[in-house]
């Protein structure tokens, strides 16, 4: 008679229960219901444990204390700090600035990336360029955002493949002339690489396809300050080159801020390129 072992399943690893953060129950009446970003601060003066924003700070905290995924961070927690903002825009500037300056632990981390890159059609080929070496916010001709060399390849495959292009006319892969590439025989590609189609219409298509990823250049001579409103708050947020400088409560005080900027902002970029150019808020161009 053989004897079997029945496998006994390990127990499920329990995360820390969740209690109703009592202890924390008094900064809820300091709280307002503004725009703006909140901190949550554990034993450490100087790391905070997370940093958030909302256009209404107390609605939003409160929902972290009705959170129970949000246990371990609650149990940590000994005091709330918050920042109002104009509105969202600034609320969106200044918790990205925050948590990369002092890098929460319960925020995902924010870093300068030193591979941030892009594509540019050198001619009508694309290459990898790289915001240490080119400067993004003046540079027509740059297509997308990418973290890194491969994250970039990976894209322009991933148009490829939607659109038939061929990997080789666009440098991804050898090509012998006049032949046709593996991708044409399976019929993944239109042909360009052996005549069925013309180099030309290929090349128009890939710009085509490229068009919705296409970079804006900084479209003002220096900085500019642009007015966020509320009820009971009005912001200048100072930014040049796509880069948020900070914010003033009046356009006198821009000069302390004004600088030139150097390097490319990726989420000062992403944050502010559509609202700029919405005609939304109010831009003051700056001597």
């Amino acid at each position: 008679m053989v004897n079997r072992r029945v496998p006994v399943r390990p127990e499920p690893l329990q995360g820390p229960l969740y209690t109703y953060p009592e202890h924390l129950r008094y900064c809820l009446e300091t709280l307002p219901k503004l725009p703006g970003v909140y901190t949550f601060h554990g034993d450490s003066e100087t790391l905070p444990l997370y940093i958030g924003k909302s256009v209404n700070i107390r609605s939003r905290v409160m929902s972290h204390f009705r959170t129970q995924q949000e246990a371990a961070l609650l149990q940590q927690t000994r005091r709330i700090s918050w920042q109002p903002t104009a509105g969202e825009l600034g609320a969106l500037l200044l918790e990205a600035r925050l948590i990369k300056e002092q890098q929460p632990l319960f925020n995902k981390r924010l870093r300068r990336n030193k591979q941030l890159c892009s594509l540019r059609l050198q001619g009508n080929t694309p290459q990898v360029v790289y915001a240490r070496e080119v400067d993004f916010s003046h540079t027509p001709g740059l297509y997308g955002l990418f973290a890194n060399r491969r994250a970039a390849l990976e894209a322009l495959k991933s148009v490829a493949d939607a659109q038939r292009l061929c990997y080789g006319v666009m440098g991804l892969e050898p090509l012998s002339r006049g032949r046709a590439c593996f991708r044409s025989m399976l019929g993944r590609c239109a042909g360009a690489c052996c005549g069925r189609e013309s180099v030309d219409d290929h090349n128009d298509r890939l710009r085509s396809a490229l068009a919705h990823l296409q970079l804006i250049c900084w479209p003002w001579k220096g900085a500019v300050a642009l007015e966020e409103k509320s009820d009971t708050l009005t912001h200048y947020h100072i930014i040049h080159n796509w880069l948020w400088l900070g914010a003033v409560e009046s356009l006198t005080e821009a000069d302390n801020l004004t600088c030139i900027a150097t390097g490319f902002d990726q989420d000062g970029y992403k944050i502010l390129c559509r609202p700029m150019l919405s005609g939304e808020y109010m831009i003051h161009e700056l001597d």
